[in-house]
């Protein structure tokens, strides 16, 4: 192997040649400029940094409006999306002319407990209303218009509670002044509760949902 012959200065002193020394600094000096470049350090493995977060419409498609057929109506009752209470609107059959308030009570109860279609779901609406809660009429001592349910009012979810709460309370057969009188299955007395915007825009916030002592 030949060996490198030392440049020697004008003035006899021994260096090596200052090519090699240029690039040896040069190299060093893009390794430090890699390193260090917006202060990221690179790396090979993926990194997976998740979803991109979405909105939920929380609206069903719509469609031309049709008039419901004989002996049905068309109702409102509160369902859950995205922690807050959206309205959704439901044909049922029931003759409102005949109908009791009880009757009515017991159908908005059914919309409630029932799985959301296939539209809703995708606008991700839901509903935490349990299947087995059932509602009756007042005790005989209760004030007019109670409503009893199977289980005591407070012990429900609070996001079920208010999907019934404002179901009922803006019911033109039920509500009074967008509250409603409700009791549980036992000898305690009923209570009013109110549907208000605090109500609707955070349910799950709202343990008692502004209820009233009734006298």
């Amino acid at each position: 192997m030949r060996s490198e012959r030392p440049y020697r200065a004008p003035n006899g002193v021994r260096a090596r040649r200052p090519g090699r020394a240029v690039s040896v600094l040069a190299v060093v000096a893009a390794c430090a400029a890699l390193a260090s470049g917006c202060g990221i350090r690179s790396t090979s493995v993926p990194v997976d940094a998740g979803a991109a977060p979405s909105r939920m419409p929380c609206r069903t498609a719509s469609g031309e409006a049709t008039a419901p057929p004989p002996e049905s109506v068309s109702v409102r009752v509160y369902l859950v999306c995205a922690s807050q209470l959206v309205t959704v609107e439901r044909t049922v059959e029931i003759d409102e002319s005949r109908a009791s308030s009880l009757r009515t009570a017991q159908v908005l109860l059914s919309e409630l407990q029932r799985e959301p279609d296939t539209d809703e779901r995708r606008a991700g609406i839901s509903t935490d209303v349990p299947v087995g809660l059932r509602v009756t009429g007042g005790h005989t001592d209760d004030p007019a218009g109670t409503l009893r349910l199977s289980e005591q009012p407070d012990d429900l979810p609070a996001e079920a509670l208010a999907q019934v709460v404002c179901s009922y309370a803006e019911s033109d057969a039920l509500g009074s002044g967008g509250s409603v009188r409700l009791g549980g299955p036992g000898d305690y007395a009923p209570r009013g509760y109110l549907c208000t915007t605090e109500t609707k825009s955070r349910p799950g916030e709202v343990p008692t949902l502004g209820a009233l002592e009734l006298p």
